[in-house]
C-alpha cells in the first residue's frame, strides 16, 4: 500500500535550459547572438507543480517518464531533494528524456520542446494503488502528452470513486487545431491561461468571460491566469477575481504551474474561491522572483503572507 499522499501529478518532467538576459531572439542565417544567463532547471509543467505543491508542504508524488540518460537521473535526483515523491516515475532505456529551451524575457517567454519521453506516458502505468490514498490528482501537459491524454478520463474517474478531486491544465496545442480533450469535461478544476482558455473554448471573438462560461459549464471550477493582471475564477455563475502580487520580475517560467499548485493547496485547506485564488496569485508570483521554474517557489507562510 502506498503512502497516503495530498497531491498526486501525472504528466511531463524535463528539464529546461533557460536562456535569459540580452537578446534572446535567435537570428537564423549561421548568426550568433550572445546572452547572459543559462540555467538549467526543474522543467516541465507537471513536475513543476510537484516542487510547488512539495514546497508548500503538501505530500506529493510524480508519475512521468523519463529516459535512462543523464537528463532523466538528473531530473529525479532534482525533485526527490525538493521532497516529491518520483517513485512512480517511468524510467525508459529506449526514449531520450524530452528537453525544452526556454528563451526568456522578463515579461513573456518562447519554448522549443523536443519531448522525448513524455510521450511514451501511459494511462495504465498510474498505479490504482497511488490514485486510492490520495487527496487530489492533477494532469499536466496534455496536448503534449497524446497517450496520456486518450485514458485521462479513466484516471479521473479512477480518482473520483477513490474520494479525491481532479484538475488539469491542457498547456499549448503545438498544432493549434485545440481538439478539446475529452477530460477537459471530468475535472472539478481546470487551470488554462487566457490565451488557453479561449482556445479550448472555441470563442472565436477572443472573448474571455465567454470561455469562462463555457468551460465552467458542469459546475466545475475553471480558474485563469492573466500573468500582471492576476486571475480570475468561475464555478457555476460565480465568478472571483484576485490580484498579482507586485514582484520584481526575473522570469516567468512556470509561474502558472506554481499558481496551480497554490490553488490546489488552498482548496485542500478549505479556503473559500476568492482566498484560495489570491493564495495562488501570490504563489505565482513570487515564483517569478528567479530564472527557471522552481528557484523562486514560496513556502506556505511566505505565500501567505503575500496573500494577506
Amino acid at each position: 500500500m502506498s503512502a497516503p499522499l495530498d497531491l498526486l501529478v501525472v504528466g511531463d518532467a524535463n528539464p529546461d535550459l533557460v536562456l535569459s538576459g540580452g537578446d534572446v531572439v535567435p537570428a537564423f542565417g549561421q548568426r550568433e547572438r550572445v546572452v547572459e544567463r543559462a540555467t538549467l532547471t526543474i522543467g516541465g509543467s507537471s513536475a513543476i507543480t510537484a516542487c510547488a505543491a512539495a514546497r508548500l508542504g503538501l505530500r506529493t508524488a510524480l508519475v512521468a517518464a523519463v529516459g535512462d540518460d543523464a537528463l532523466g537521473r538528473w531530473m529525479l535526483e532534482a525533485l526527490t531533494e525538493r521532497g516529491v515523491d518520483v517513485s512512480g516515475c517511468v524510467v525508459r532505456p529506449d526514449v531520450a528524456t524530452g528537453v525544452t529551451v526556454v528563451l526568456a524575457r522578463p515579461e513573456d517567454r518562447a519554448s522549443l520542446t523536443a519531448p522525448g519521453a513524455m510521450g511514451v506516458l501511459r494511462e495504465e502505468m498510474v498505479g490504482r494503488e497511488r490514485l486510492a490514498v490520495t487527496r487530489h490528482v492533477h494532469l499536466g501537459s496534455l496536448y503534449l502528452q497524446p497517450a496520456l491524454t486518450e485514458g485521462a478520463v479513466r484516471i479521473v474517474r479512477d480518482a473520483r470513486a477513490a474520494g479525491a478531486t481532479t484538475s488539469a491544465d491542457t498547456g499549448w496545442d503545438p498544432t493549434e487545431r485545440w481538439e478539446r480533450p475529452a477530460v477537459v469535461d471530468e475535472v472539478d478544476l481546470l487551470v488554462p491561461n487566457a490565451g488557453e482558455a479561449v482556445a479550448l473554448a472555441g470563442a472565436s471573438d477572443g472573448d474571455l468571460d465567454v470561455a469562462l462560461e463555457r468551460l465552467a459549464a458542469g459546475g466545475r471550477t475553471v480558474a485563469v491566469t492573466l500573468g500582471p493582471d492576476g486571475a480570475v475564477a468561475r464555478t457555476g455563475t460565480a465568478i472571483v477575481r484576485a490580484p498579482a502580487v507586485a514582484v520584481e520580475v526575473v522570469d516567468t517560467t512556470g509561474a502558472g504551474d506554481t499558481f496551480t499548485a497554490g490553488l490546489i493547496a488552498g482548496r485542500l485547506r478549505g479556503l473559500g474561491p476568492e482566498e484560495a485564488l489570491r493564495l495562488a496569485c501570490a504563489c505565482g508570483s513570487l515564483s517569478t522572483r528567479a530564472a527557471g521554474g522552481t528557484a523562486g517557489q514560496p513556502t506556505l507562510d511566505e505565500a501567505l503572507a503575500a496573500a494577506s
